[in-house]
């Protein structure tokens, strides 16, 4: 399991064509890709499971908790995502709610394009 950062901070600003904003690059695939949009409530779970294709998990607000393979869980909140490779077994949960947009495919390397969380 690795954890990232797409905060506002580990963004770049952009001023081409006139505009002024801050994007942060997540991820980028020349394969199929699902994307989706979870939404745990309070005491929300995703159970203990193997990870079918590699996974990317970007906590859009609120915040929990995740693990890998060992029984140690990491505290995760807005602008964290968290990557687990195929085969990885993991698990996410929350005690105040969380909403999370999760990117599968079988090509996704974020460490091409984002930076791991300190």
């Amino acid at each position: 399991m690795e954890i990232y950062n797409f905060d506002r901070d580990n963004g770049k600003k952009i001023t081409k064509f006139n505009s002024d904003f801050v994007m942060s690059h997540i991820i980028q695939t020349d394969k199929a890709t699902t994307i989706g949009c979870i939404y745990l409530e309070e005491n929300g779970i995703i159970g203990y499971h193997k990870a079918v294709v590699p996974q990317l998990l970007l906590i859009m607000n609120g915040e929990g908790h995740v693990r890998g393979e060992k029984e140690e869980y990491y505290q995760v909140g807005t602008g964290d995502a968290v990557f687990w490779n195929k085969d990885e077994w993991h698990e996410t949960k929350t005690s105040v709610g969380l909403t999370a947009i999760v990117i599968e495919s079988e090509v996704l390397n974020p460490s091409s394009i984002m930076t791991l969380k300190k």
